[in-house]
């Protein structure tokens, strides 16, 4: 799975309608429906404002869409499909339409619509997502240094580091990178005093 690596804003003119196509990160619904009730007040007087988004909320992908007067099929579902085909979750796609006084028919709006989707998601910069677990690791004082200093050099974020009674270290990665972690501190002779799975299936980018 895929998302976006950051907000994006993409504008294209078809036979004098104005098309702004804007892309955003979310993580719910709520979030969707937030960004889309701020893009309806930023372009108060535009006639238009299609959607399209997919979400992933409790381990299920919730995907919507919206032509919003436009004939049916020609906006939010075309822009769905984009979404979709790049295999993108956690996305919106919002493209604003100011009509220029020229009918653009159904194969233009489709046309239109797409290549919005498409420019803004190109230019937000499409990237991949990756599925691991969240671990915690109890561990000896002479061994954090190294811990740290392992899970800097190799991308694997620290989440938390506890030293109430002794040091617990709560780290997320991936199953390849849990894999050549394990190796890599038998290898050391690190001493793991107990590994406990905090938390399966997450997803990090």
């Amino acid at each position: 799975m895929n998302t976006i690596k950051k907000s994006a804003e993409t504008e294209i003119t078809e036979k004098k309608s104005k098309f702004i196509g804007e892309v955003f990160y979310i993580e719910t619904v709520q979030e969707a429906e937030e960004k889309l009730r701020e893009i309806n007040k930023k372009y108060h007087d535009a006639k238009h404002h299609c959607f399209a988004y997919r979400v992933m909320e409790q381990e299920q992908i919730i995907e919507r869409c919206s032509d919003d007067g436009e004939p049916s099929g020609t906006a939010g579902a075309p822009m769905l499909q984009i979404i979709s085909k790049n295999d993108l979750i956690n996305v919106i796609v919002i493209v604003t339409r100011y009509f220029g006084g020229i009918l653009l028919g159904t194969g233009g709006l489709v046309r239109a619509y797409s290549k919005a989707t498409n420019d803004s998601l190109e230019k937000a910069e499409i990237i991949e997502i990756k599925k691991g677990e969240r671990i915690q690791l109890t561990i000896l004082y002479r061994d954090l240094q190294f811990i740290k200093y392992y899970c800097e050099k190799n991308s694997i974020k620290i989440v938390k580091t506890d030293f109430s009674e002794e040091p617990k270290v709560t780290i997320e990665l991936t199953e390849v990178q849990k894999e050549k972690f394990l190796n890599e501190i038998q290898k050391k002779q690190i001493n793991i005093k107990k590994i406990q799975l905090i938390q399966k299936d997450i997803y990090f980018m």
